[in-house]
């Protein structure tokens, strides 16, 4: 698909991933972006920021991505302001290091959050772009629902949810006009990854670790960079980190094998 001319949303857009896809998206040409973020402060900083240069293209719309009526009302807006919306990017997300002794709460927060979220956007969205013969879904997943987490079963289920939800969409409705990727990065520089260094959780600093010792640290724009390239080649699997397929193609052919490497470094990592 060709962003120029598009209507995006994006959630999870108050910095990281989500605001350098925002901005991607601008230079592309889109004909407007709407950004939306629990964190209303930052949200608005960012929007700012965007439209110093992209003017009337961008607006924002604090809310909860996870919720349906915020989801409503910001695919609503959308179209009032900049009409029919063409790509939609499920990228907010929640980590956190729990493993058993997660609470109830804590695995509903991060289901709602880390698939729910896409769940109810998807069922917001595909029926019109199946009508209109045309519409884009980009879930934001991670290497962890490839591979899996270290020290958090939270964030490694509700992301290898997260794929398969992804992964659902495209079998079901590719041949429909509505095309899927799922990004699933390692290290990216945000928020999100550095509050797990800063945690006082020892599961949390080991889950933050696994990840920073795994590769290379990227920016958020060079990931937004590969979003973009991915949308317009209509690729599903979008790696920033190659060395996730190399990863994933070895868990897939010695899956007992994988397992035991994990441990051992899980123990390196703690």
């Amino acid at each position: 698909m060709l962003i120029n001319d598009r209507v995006a949303v994006v959630t999870g857009a108050a910095g990281g991933i989500g605001a350098a896809v925002a901005q991607r998206l601008l230079e592309a040409g889109a004909r407007g972006v709407l950004l939306t973020d629990l964190d209303a402060a930052r949200l608005d900083a960012t929007v700012r920021r965007l439209a110093e240069e992209h003017g009337e293209r961008v607006a924002g719309q604090a809310g909860d991505a996870a919720d349906a009526g915020d989801l409503r009302a910001l695919i609503d807006t959308a179209q009032e302001r900049f009409g029919p919306v063409d790509l939609y990017f499920a990228n907010a997300g929640i980590g956190g290091g729990a493993g058993l002794d997660a609470s109830e709460a804590e695995w509903s927060r991060a289901l709602d959050v880390n698939v729910m979220a896409h769940v109810r956007a998807a069922k917001l969205l595909v029926p019109g772009w199946v009508e209109r013969g045309r519409g884009y879904f980009f879930s934001t997943a991670s290497a962890a629902g490839l591979l899996t987490q270290i020290g958090s079963a939270t964030y490694a289920v509700s992301k290898h949810a997260a794929v398969a939800f992804a992964e659902w969409l495209s079998v079901t409705y590719g041949d429909q006009g509505v095309s899927v990727s799922c990004l699933c990065p390692q290290g990216v520089e945000t928020e999100l990854l550095m509050a797990g260094t800063r945690s006082e959780d020892p599961s949390e600093r080991a889950a933050a670790r696994a990840v920073l010792d795994s590769g290379d640290l990227l920016k958020p724009l060079d990931v937004a960079d590969r979003v973009v390239e991915a949308v317009a080649d209509e690729r599903f699997l979008v790696l920033p980190h190659p060395q996730v397929l190399d990863y994933f193609r070895h868990k897939g052919s010695d899956y007992d094998r994988w397992l035991r490497g994990m441990r051992r470094y899980q123990k390196a990592v703690r």
